[in-house]
């Protein structure tokens, strides 16, 4: 098996996505954090671009899902955001 950039950048992805997981697991991050959504997009769009090389439709429909699902948490911070003001 080889181990190429993309690999690393897919691992990356994962690694971000389990650790603000278990941030939001004790306690350390809220849900409707912004840091929360965007760690989740981040993760979930290096893992799409591991992907588009190592092709498997199924992951890819659930990252492409998760990015847009932390892409409704970012535009609610910030319309509540902008709301409060």
């Amino acid at each position: 098996m080889k181990y190429g950039l993309l690999d690393l950048v897919g691992n990356v992805g994962v690694v971000i996505l389990m650790v603000t997981y278990l941030l939001l697991q004790l306690d350390k991050l809220r849900s409707n954090d912004l840091a929360y959504s965007l760690l989740n997009a981040a993760g979930a769009s290096l893992i799409v671009v591991s992907l588009l090389v190592d092709f498997n439709l199924s992951a890819l429909v659930m990252e492409v899902f998760w990015v847009l699902i932390s892409f409704v948490g970012i535009y609610r911070h910030f319309r509540l955001k902008a709301i409060r003001s």
